[in-house]
């Protein structure tokens, strides 16, 4: 699957859809995909760590019948993950445009420690 095929959704638009119902659905989920050091030290209050490392083995874990928003640091991982979920048959996901940097850099809320 090209990366083209799997939208790129910018930071606060995601925020947005992940405390936010959609057009009579619920909000929707989003995946850190980082390691677990990274997501000690910032991360978004609404994420949910599923690191890359343990995401073959995890991705069960994520509601089917919700939008799934994937993070990680810049994307590139979540790029990766997102089109693993696009490929087990998971219909709507979107990956995260640059990541908790980008998050940060936009002023939306982050948790540390």
């Amino acid at each position: 699957m090209a990366t083209g095929a799997i939208p790129q959704v910018d930071p606060r638009e995601a925020r947005l859809r992940a405390n936010e119902a959609g057009q009579g659905s619920e909000p929707a989920v989003l995946i850190d995909v980082r390691e677990m050091w990274e997501y000690r030290q910032v991360r978004a209050p609404e994420a949910t760590l599923i690191p890359l490392s343990q995401f073959i083995q995890r991705f069960n874990e994520i509601p089917r019948d919700r939008e799934v928003l994937v993070v990680c640091h810049t994307g590139q991982r979540s790029m990766q993950a997102s089109m693993y979920l696009a490929r087990q048959g998971y219909a709507r996901v979107g990956n995260v445009r640059g990541g908790m940097d980008a998050w940060e850099a936009a002023g939306l809320p982050v948790e540390r420690g």
